[in-house]
């Protein structure tokens, strides 16, 4: 299947070049261009495309908030937002994710880091630059450490197995890698990720996430993930 990319960006020679890049590639295509955040949000309602690649500082509108009224439209349920920006800081990572993007990835990423970041972002993963997952980190840790009890009550709707794959998603594993690190298939982690997602009411694993760091289900200090879980899967 083609990948149908809208480009929101306020810099027309940056679109240009994208609009290059992916059009020369067999699975993408440009179907549409937008230079402010107002624009972006129209041309999505209009073209319905896979992936909207959206830079955070544009005129009016900017990014972030088009990323929220993409997010909350829902007619727009199935269009992913991939922030391509040159500002990896904490501030604009974590609220881009809590605005509803998918992704996040500086402009300094290479084509073939970019292709596949769409690629990615399209499939329904998270994706995060090492520069922005550093910076959402930091951004957790400078917050109050939640309360056990406020921990239990908004995850206590997950099974153990779903605690222990939503933590691996939000250290930054693949559905490969989280197979390998709890002894079971891509296809088993897969589908406990889905009831996740759909027992928090969230769209994509970009906002898992988020809450896994907010119930600090995830400890910033680590990047070591839970054990196996003895229970079955």
């Amino acid at each position: 299947m083609t990948i149908r990319v809208l480009l929101a960006d306020d810099q027309a020679l940056l679109r240009g070049t994208f609009k290059i890049l992916f059009d020369s590639t067999e699975d993408m295509e440009v179907v549409g261009e937008a230079s402010d955040g107002h624009e972006a949000v129209e041309l999505a309602r209009a073209h319905r495309p896979d992936v909207v690649l959206m830079d955070i500082r544009m005129p009016g509108m900017d990014g972030l908030d088009a990323t929220r009224a993409i997010s909350e439209a829902e007619e727009l349920a199935a269009v992913k937002v991939l922030i391509l920006t040159t500002f990896e800081n904490d501030e604009y990572v974590a609220e881009a994710l809590r605005r509803g993007a998918s992704g996040f990835l500086g402009k300094g990423a290479q084509p073939d880091e970019l292709l596949d970041a769409v690629r990615t972002v399209a499939a329904g993963e998270a994706l995060l630059s090492p520069a922005a997952t550093r910076a959402l980190i930091t951004c957790f840790l400078a917050q109050p450490e939640p309360c056990a009890g406020a921990v239990h009550q908004q995850l206590a709707c997950l099974t153990p197995r779903e605690r222990d794959v939503m933590s691996l998603v939000a250290l930054g594993l693949s559905n490969d890698d989280i197979s390998e690190r709890l002894f079971v298939s891509p296809l088993t982690v897969k589908t406990h990720v889905n009831r996740a997602m759909s027992k928090l009411s969230v769209r994509d694993r970009a906002q898992l996430v988020v809450i896994a760091y907010q119930c600090g289900l995830v400890n910033a200090t680590t990047d070591r993930g839970p054990s196996p879980s003895p229970l079955s899967v």
